[in-house]
């Protein structure tokens, strides 16, 4: 089978790097392997061998990660002057079972589930590393290019950190990476300068307090109306000592308390997380969120024992390299295949990334065009119009090549 990317184009512009046709079905068959098989954070060690075999078949030499899950695979020769354009791939699946039952690729594992396309993400980044070798090997790259396949992003405060810890950055200038969006058309991406997710964080409650008889609530601390006025008030109060346009919401997922009708628990639990539109707000966040639930708790006598678990920052696409993905789109599909987008409250820990080195993330398209049913992501229904791995690859190898150009 030929590696060789073809020359011709459906855009604006000559770039090579497109996909030949037995790569972009083979691109399909892995991304439905992984999707068999998904693999929780810190888990994927099948992925990462597969990613790996992949790789190495192509005549590449991928470094798995210390962690033991994950790799980076650098392609091209490099000056030692020029940073690197590094590509994030997330390999790891969600802890929900796969609801599709029509699906002949389906999860093989129960309660397991790629359900946030980070399996379109892994195939992308690998698809767009066998093309630039392709080009390598035609002297066709005119700088080295990293793939990133990071670990465990759905593991709050993510993967990335421990990847940057392990050096992943090292002679890195730019980051680009891609995340699906089932609310845009496949052959589309969406795109916007700044931010473009927002912070979130996990917060873990636990309230305690002599319970009793119903009968006699005065003679107790009654948990249930605290934890009740924890999950009302607290939002409220935060509400009202934060800018509004920072977007702070508090979210309940989980309230747990007593096992009987009539007796009042000593104990009661609420977890839910935190998540937050700009920056500086996040950054108070903690003493407001933890201050504002001791005082509901006092208020009714509980005692409580709060865990504040931080989780990742806003992704804040630089100018720049959001430039760079538009223009790679506009070469590879023309103007029109490029959208605006909005800021999400969706978490992702590719910001940890954009703490070191600039860079933008896009939302790809998975939708197939003209269908009406919105799948969306962390649902067991969620699929992607495999069309999306073609428009990831393409996008990619044409940043690559435009970032050499522009640098």
């Amino acid at each position: 089978m030929s590696l060789e990317p073809e020359v011709d184009l459906p855009g604006e512009a000559a770039l090579p790097g497109t996909l030949p046709e037995d790569l972009r079905a083979e691109l399909v068959a892995f991304r439905r392997d992984l999707h068999m098989h998904p693999e929780l954070g810190n888990q994927e060690f099948r992925t990462t061998a597969a990613i790996k075999a992949r790789l190495e078949a192509a005549g590449l030499s991928p470094r798995v990660l210390s962690m033991g899950t994950g790799l980076v695979c650098d392609i091209g020769d490099g000056d030692g002057v020029r940073p690197m354009l590094g590509l994030r791939a997330d390999i790891d699946a969600l802890p929900i079972p796969d609801m599709k039952t029509e699906c002949a690729y389906r999860s093989t594992v129960p309660d397991r589930a790629h359900a946030c396309g980070h399996d379109v993400h892994t195939t992308v980044v690998l698809g767009a590393g066998l093309v630039l070798a392709g080009l390598h090997r035609r002297g066709l790259l005119p700088q080295p290019v990293r793939l990133i396949f990071q670990p465990a992003e759905e593991v709050l405060p993510g993967g990335a950190a421990d990847a940057i810890t392990c050096g992943v950055l090292d002679g890195v200038g730019r980051m680009i990476a891609v995340h699906c969006d089932p609310r845009v058309d496949a052959g589309r991406i969406g795109l916007r300068e700044g931010a473009i997710t927002s912070a979130c964080d996990r917060l873990e409650i636990g309230l305690d307090g002599p319970g009793g008889h119903t009968a006699r609530p005065h003679l107790t601390t009654d948990l249930v109306t605290a934890a009740a006025r924890v999950v009302v008030d607290v939002p409220a109060l935060v509400g009202r000592r934060v800018d509004t346009r920072s977007g702070l919401a508090i979210t309940w997922g989980r309230i747990e308390s007593g096992h009987a009708p009539n007796v009042i628990p000593q104990h009661a639990e609420l977890s839910g997380t935190v998540r937050c539109l700009d920056l500086a707000a996040w950054r108070q966040a903690p003493d407001m969120v933890v201050a504002a639930i001791d005082e509901v708790a006092n208020l009714h006598g509980a005692k409580s024992e709060i865990n504040y678990v931080r989780g990742v920052p806003p992704v804040v696409n630089d100018p720049d390299v959001t430039a760079l993905l538009r223009d790679a789109m506009t070469a590879r599909r023309g103007a029109q295949s490029v959208e605006g987008t909005e800021q999400s409250l969706g978490g992702e820990d590719f910001s940890w990334y954009l703490e070191h080195v600039p860079g933008a993330m896009a939302r790809l398209g998975v939708r197939t065009p003209g269908e009406r049913t919105v799948r969306d992501l962390h649902q067991g229904d969620f699929d992607a119009d495999e069309s999306a791995i073609t428009v990831g690859v393409e996008l990619f190898t044409a940043a690559a090549l435009l970032d050499a150009a522009t640098r």
